[in-house]
């Protein structure tokens, strides 16, 4: 008890030099402080001393405890519904605008379906600050209905009168959601003519991954632009996967991952051979093992570089067909003898994976997620372009 509350006076002193400062170092220190404190006893230290500070008359001490908060429901999931319902508590009463950037960082890191209610509510906040933070944790709290007051915040955000909110908003609807309807293709096609030009990106994007026409010639100008988010625009080039961006894609930079994924979903003649050489798989697999419930799928939001070969025993996860080919120097007989060799054995046992990891978003673990970072470095990252593969980090909550 002792250790916990110097722990908290520490943390304390720390914000408050933060905030007098106005310090990216000095920042940064504070939100050292609070990774540290999360990590200890599996987040039960934050939980606690952050849930006290949730009651404090002082509106820092309150900002401090919804970072514990938030931070012990990133790292630890055991906890998110007990951080959520400690932050939605606070949520009722409270008015500081500084405290409720933190408090809707955290609910964003919670995960809770129950948090969309305040999520939305502060969508319409006058500081432009925590409806930027609304727009970028609505990739995390989600109502799951494709018209559900998440998905109508977003879309009212992508019309903000500040750009970085509209970008955000963009983003999230775009990006990082996998709803399709009608409103949020009018939304992100309005986007496509923002006087911002990241917000014209990100319009492009989300409708490429839609797989809406009007995207390609968007897609085909935004290859050939120096942009330093070009990544997202390949994986957006990939998705669509249609012949006419072929010319675009031969002015970016060959022989990495994305340029040479995106083009393979492009070329007619790759894109056919990979779905045969997938379906070779599979056949193989059933051959081998018969009765293994191999399947092939290809979702809708990926690229068809993107399919995975499933069976009954990989549960959530699968193996990526360009990777495991690879893996096999193209042979479909040979993966689908990697993949039989994983199969677990009459004792049970697990042999060790030939091919690779879980791919990203499969159910393991937290990839889906921006990994939890100090305020000043979500900052910093915010400011320099988003990171790739899980989205962008969120704006800074210190």
């Amino acid at each position: 008890m002792e250790n916990m509350a110097g722990l908290t006076r520490g943390l304390l002193t720390a914000a408050r030099v933060a905030s007098a400062t106005d310090s990216d170092a000095d920042a940064h220190d504070y939100g050292s402080l609070v990774w540290e404190m999360a990590e200890e006893g599996n987040g039960e230290t934050a939980l606690r001393c952050g849930s006290r500070l949730l009651e404090s008359a002082d509106a820092l001490e309150r900002k401090v405890g919804c970072d514990l908060v938030g931070n012990a429901a990133s790292g630890h999931e055991a906890l998110r519904s007990e951080a959520a319902t400690a932050l939605m508590a606070l949520s009722e009463v409270e008015t500081e605008a500084g405290v409720l950037v933190s408090l809707v960082c955290g609910l964003g890191w919670t995960r809770d379906p129950r948090a969309v209610p305040v999520l939305v509510a502060c969508a319409g906040h006058e500081l432009a600050e925590l409806r930027c933070q609304v727009a970028s944790q609505l990739a995390f709290v989600s109502s799951g209905l494709p018209d559900g007051p998440d998905v109508r915040a977003l879309i009212r955000l992508t019309r903000d009168e500040d750009a970085d909110v509209r970008d955000w908003a963009a983003f999230t609807l775009g990006f990082q959601r996998e709803q399709d309807t009608t409103a949020i293709r009018e939304a992100l096609w309005r986007c496509t003519t923002d006087e911002s030009g990241e917000v014209r990106h990100e319009g492009a994007r989300g409708l490429a991954r839609r797989h809406d026409p009007r995207s390609v010639p968007l897609i085909a100008r935004l290859l050939g632009s120096d942009d330093r988010t070009r990544s997202f625009t390949l994986d957006a080039a990939a998705i669509l996967g249609v012949p006419e961006l072929l010319p675009a894609l031969d002015t970016c930079e060959p022989g990495t991952p994305e340029s040479d994924g995106a083009v393979a979903a492009c070329d007619p003649a790759r894109r056919a051979r990979m779905e045969d050489d997938a379906w070779s798989v599979v056949m193989e697999l059933e051959r081998l093992c018969s009765g293994i419930g191999a399947a092939l799928s290809s979702p809708r939001y990926e690229s068809v570089h993107s399919m995975r070969v499933t069976h009954r025993e990989t549960v959530g996860t699968g193996y990526d067909v360009a990777a495991l080919l690879a893996r096999a120097g193209g042979d479909p007989a040979r993966a689908a003898e990697l993949v039989a060799a994983e199969i677990p054995g009459p004792e049970g046992t697990d042999r060790r994976r030939l091919d690779h990891g879980p791919a990203p978003g499969d159910g393991h673990g937290d990839q889906d997620h921006p990994r939890r970072l100090p305020p000043a470095d979500a900052l910093e990252q915010a400011r320099t372009g988003r990171s790739q593969g899980t989205g962008p980090n969120p704006p800074a909550a210190m």
